[in-house]
């Protein structure tokens, strides 16, 4: 090559060297001012969207397609000094081929010192616009509140806002979230949070009204979907604890882990449809009211199809809950009832009336189970709340079914209804409390209300003061079945209408004013459970009751024998033979009507046993009001003739140990009222009383042997 060719070779690599330069350089140029051109674009869109001033701090490329960007913050427009969210670096990638055509597609998301700062006060807050959309009508048009919230519509756009605003790809790195209110103070801390191809993966500490937990993360997102699959579990082994619920309840609810999926949802007519599926390992409960140790649900779920309108949520068809291998398909609807106005009366001052807003609920439920085998249904049972069915087995099969239709400003149209349904079933083994001591001789305690024991003594023939059921008066017997529960020698443990009006009477009085409870009830209470009034001892107490009634395991003449021998009828005063002798000083065989009457209407508050009486020793009238009311039912039945009812005499005698503390205490009672006859009101005559007794309901029915009943009634002879 000659040395002229060299030299043009070299003038042409220059020449090029100089045009690449030149063109490097205005493409540098010019990519940055589409880059700020880009970032000022979408400070616009993100300000036009919503209420905020969004700040970016300097923006520069670090390598080809990697934007850095100095720092970011959010302040909404109505709270100038109150900034949302804050970021000290952001790291974003960007095509140049989109930079360049006009559309950037910014992917990649780093964010690195974050710290989002969510507030509340009494009237304002300052993150509420991310999930309130504009308004299509004026500001000035009030808006009609008459028929309730829709919490389709509001549930819908607050799913909208959460996933049209999560990136397709994003790690946030010390990322803090703090929220501050009136009532509610929360601390997230997360030292990581990665999104990529859609998958979640983090860890957090979460500091929320003093409750704090350490929680992984991980799961899938399709945001164009509106998919979701995600994991939430203890870190370090320890349990999830729901904050909100132990503040505001004051119960505890926790989880190893939770897993939940939304996989579709659909807005039509105003009404929003979400399905998907949730459940929770080792999912635990506990309140005083509901139990007195932990309630544990090894494993559980929920298929869900939820649909949500205006001023209601329901579980529709399709639903499906699972408690270990048992299937539940519940179909139920909570609705908030339109307003009404009601005069509530005079303010205290006495110048005005005052009108109240009141707003009432309407539930409805029901709720059926797959055809399950015992030995599935057994081991569903939520560990803590039957212990004294745990380890139970059997055979066959049960199913079970509940229909609820609760309307709070209809309360006495109240419908509901529970039951299980066995096809060849049998227990093959006991748990905990073996259901066949109550045909042997076997040791009860009595408690007192605080659960402290009292009394401890045995049941059966091995005690001189046990009394056989043919050793009883039988005016006692027809006086306590009348009184306590008429339908006992007929029913299977339970007498539903009773236990809907008790149910409608707490409802109205916001107490557990009436019990309602059968003699089967009552005897399972005290021979096997706890004197603590939470819910699980009375569920408990319902599948006993049931399984001592529908398995023949003990015939109701046994029932009412141990019934007579173990309830209270005073202070430390236990059982038939103890109670005659207390009060009348005589064998139980041998009381008379007015004796046996007075002794049925201490039952259901055996220590306030002196009330029956006024200062001057006379019986109240509410008192005989009741030994009036029994008797005639027990003459109408039969079981007693018009010449005993005619002779029911108020003027009783107390030879018995009992006479001093009676009367001496009349004496002392003078804030009791001759009017009050709550003392006296049998439980279970609700039914009665309300005219719906069948005509066979009094205790002389005879009961089919196949029953475990009895087939001759305890009528009592002249």
């Amino acid at each position: 090559m000659t040395p002229a060719t060299k030299k043009k070779i070299g003038i042409g690599l220059g020449i090029l060297a100089a045009l690449l330069a030149v063109g490097l350089t205005v493409f540098l140029l010019k990519r940055q001012a589409l880059l700020t051109y880009a970032l000022a674009q979408v400070k616009a869109k993100v300000e036009r969207k919503y209420p905020v001033a969004l700040t970016l701090g300097q923006a520069r490329f670090t390598d080809l397609n990697t934007v850095q960007i100095d720092g970011m913050s959010l302040v909404p427009t109505a709270q100038p000094t109150d900034t949302l969210l804050q970021a000290r670096l952001l790291t974003v990638s960007l095509s140049v081929r989109s930079l360049f055509a006009g559309r950037p597609v910014f992917s990649n998301l780093e964010i690195s010192d974050a710290q989002l700062t969510a507030r509340k006060t009494n009237r304002t807050d300052n993150y509420s616009f991310l999930y309130k959309k504009k308004r299509a009508t004026p500001a000035a048009t009030p808006r009609d509140t008459t028929n309730g919230t829709n919490y389709g519509l509001l549930v819908n756009q607050l799913l909208e806002a959460s996933f049209d605003n999560v990136p397709g790809e994003a790690d946030f790195r010390n990322f803090l979230v703090t929220y501050d209110s009136p009532r509610h103070q929360a601390r997230i801390v997360m030292p990581r949070l990665a999104i990529e191809d859609g998958d979640i993966e983090g860890q957090l500490t979460a500091t929320v009204d003093s409750v704090v937990n350490k929680v992984g993360v991980q799961g899938h997102i399709e945001p164009g979907d509106y998919a979701l699959n995600a994991e939430v579990f203890g870190l370090e082994r320890r349990p999830v604890t729901l904050p909100y619920v132990l503040r505001r309840y004051g119960a505890r609810v926790q989880f190893d882990t939770l897993r939940f999926s939304l996989t579709d949802k659909d807005l039509a007519d105003d009404e929003l449809t979400v399905r998907g599926t949730a459940s929770a390992a080792n999912f635990i409960v506990n309140h005083p009211k509901l139990s007195d140790r932990d309630v544990r649900f090894p494993r559980g779920g929920i298929e869900f199809v939820a649909r949500l309108g205006q001023a209601f949520a329901a579980l529709d068809e399709g639903t499906k809950v699972t408690l270990n291998r048992m299937a539940f398909f519940p179909v139920m609807s909570v609705r908030k009832l339109p307003l009404n106005q009601r005069v509530v009366g005079k303010m205290i001052n006495g110048l005005r009336n005052r009108r109240e807003t009141l707003a009432g609920l309407q539930v409805k439920a029901d709720i059926v189970s797959a055809e399950t085998p015992a030995n599935t249904f057994f081991a569903a049972l939520p560990e803590g709340m039957f212990n004294t069915l745990e380890g139970m087995q059997g055979e066959g099969t049960l199913k079970y079914k509940m229909h609820l239709d609760l309307d709070m400003n209809q309360l006495d149209s109240l419908q509901f209804s529970s039951g299980l349904t066995p096809k060849n079933f049998r227990i093959t083994k006991m748990g905990a409390e073996d259901l066949n001591k109550l045909n042997q001789d076997f040791l009860y305690t009595a408690y007192n209300d605080k659960g402290d024991s009292i009394k401890a003594f045995a049941v059966g023939p091995s005690n001189p003061e046990f009394v056989s059921y043919d050793e009883v008066s039988n005016y006692l017997k027809a006086a306590i079945m009348t009184a306590e529960d008429p339908r006992f020698l007929t029913h299977k443990g339970f007498m539903e209408k009773a236990f809907v009006k008790s149910a409608i009477q707490n409802i109205k009085e916001k107490r557990f004013a009436r019990g309602g409870s059968t003699i089967s009830m009552q005897l399972v209470k005290n021979v096997f459970l706890t004197r603590q009034k939470t819910v699980t001892r009375k569920i408990e107490e319902a599948l006993i009751v049931w399984l001592l009634e529908n398995t023949r395991i003990v015939s109701k003449q046994r029932m009412f024998e141990v019934y007579l021998n173990i309830i209270e009828w005073g202070p430390k005063v236990y059982g038939a033979s103890e109670a005659s002798e207390f009060y009348f000083n005589k064998q139980p065989a041998n009381l008379n009507l007015s004796e046996s009457l007075y002794l049925a209407s201490i039952i259901p508050r055996p220590k306030y046993f002196q009330r029956s009486f006024n200062q001057y020793g006379e019986m109240r009238s509410s008192a005989r009001y009741f030994h009036r009311l029994i008797a005639k039912l027990m003459a109408s039945k039969g079981l007693i003739s018009q010449n005993d009812y005619a002779s029911v005499d108020y003027s009783l005698n107390f030879p018995g140990r009992a006479h001093g503390s009676i009367f001496r205490a009349a004496r002392d009672t003078v804030r009791v009222t001759s009017t009050d006859s709550t003392q006296f009101e049998p439980l279970n005559l609700i039914d009665l009383l309300g005219g719906n007794a069948a005509p066979d309901a009094g205790v002389n029915t005879n009961i089919p042997a196949e029953q475990g009943g009895e087939t001759t009634p305890p009528t009592p002879k002249p």
